[in-house]
């Protein structure tokens, strides 16, 4: 693997995510962490700014980081139409290296997407290098079978990815852009490797204007798959300490049915 993430976050995906807002519980639930631990905050994997917008409108000091400049750009131009200017940085997770110290920093199901594992634990340490005494890290991850089918689980299992590549779906996911242009995506599963806790995924989008095809893209993105356990040693090795485990934005501990966990992490300050 390069030093490059193996993401597919440019081109058409980067629109395609333009056209998403903020869920209210995330909103609330990141505002409150900022509230909780202090300013300024990071967004780590800011993308189109779909979190990072809504908060800097509220008048909170926060900036964006993302390894995708097409992502970037969809966020400083929908900051632009809303009289905002966000503050983003391009660099990829492993390589963060920022000239400001933060008391949040928070990202929003990006860990473990287009890095290898070794790069995954080297962005928690740079991570928690960016955090000052007392500041923490809060981010959600996604268990390794949330959103999946019976058929994707089962891959886990010997003999079961024989079909990889899957099909394309029969229908596109569907997008309007604020322009008037239709956006499709269709996505599949192409290479899973349960021993590697790795897979990747395809994806092929379309733009359409007044009905005819005007740019189409194809790529891939890699995805690392983390058990909570996993990731509390990753923060422990990374410096973090006083980690807390919390279900899908309530604020209450996780259980064994959360298919989203919130980690919130401390860089402790000194005593």
């Amino acid at each position: 693997m390069t030093d490059e993430p193996e993401t597919w976050h440019h081109g058409l995906m980067a629109l395609w995510w333009a056209q998403s807002e903020a869920e209210p519980d995330e909103l609330a639930y990141y505002r409150g962490a900022i509230e909780r631990f202090g300013q300024p905050a990071l967004d780590l994997g800011a993308g189109t700014g779909r979190i990072l917008l809504p908060l800097l409108a509220t008048g909170l000091d926060v900036e964006g980081v993302d390894v995708s400049s097409d992502m970037l750009e969809q966020a400083r131009q929908a900051g632009i139409s809303r009289g905002l200017s966000p503050v983003l940085h391009a660099q990829a997770f492993h390589a963060l290296d920022l000239p400001r110290r933060f008391r949040t920093i928070y990202s929003v199901d990006s860990f473990g997407i287009g890095a290898s594992r070794a790069q995954d634990l080297e962005a928690l340490r740079r991570t928690f290098r960016h955090l000052e005494p007392g500041g923490a890290l809060v981010f959600s991850h996604d268990q390794p079978w949330a959103g999946v089918d019976e058929l994707d689980w089962a891959r886990w299992l010997p003999g079961r990815r024989t079909d990889l590549p899957r099909d394309w779906p029969a229908e596109p996911e569907k997008r309007m852009t604020a322009g008037g242009d239709a956006l499709e995506l269709l996505v599949r599963s192409v290479w899973f490797d349960p021993l590697q806790q790795c897979r990747t995924i395809e994806m092929k989008a379309r733009l359409l204007r007044e009905g005819s095809v005007i740019r189409e893209d194809r790529r891939s993105i890699r995805l690392n798959h983390y058990f909570a356990q996993e990731l509390l040693q990753m923060l422990e090795a990374a410096g973090f300490s006083d980690v807390a485990v919390e279900g899908r934005y309530n604020g209450a501990p996780a259980t064994p049915d959360d298919e989203t966990l919130v980690f919130v992490a401390r860089h402790e300050a000194p005593a």
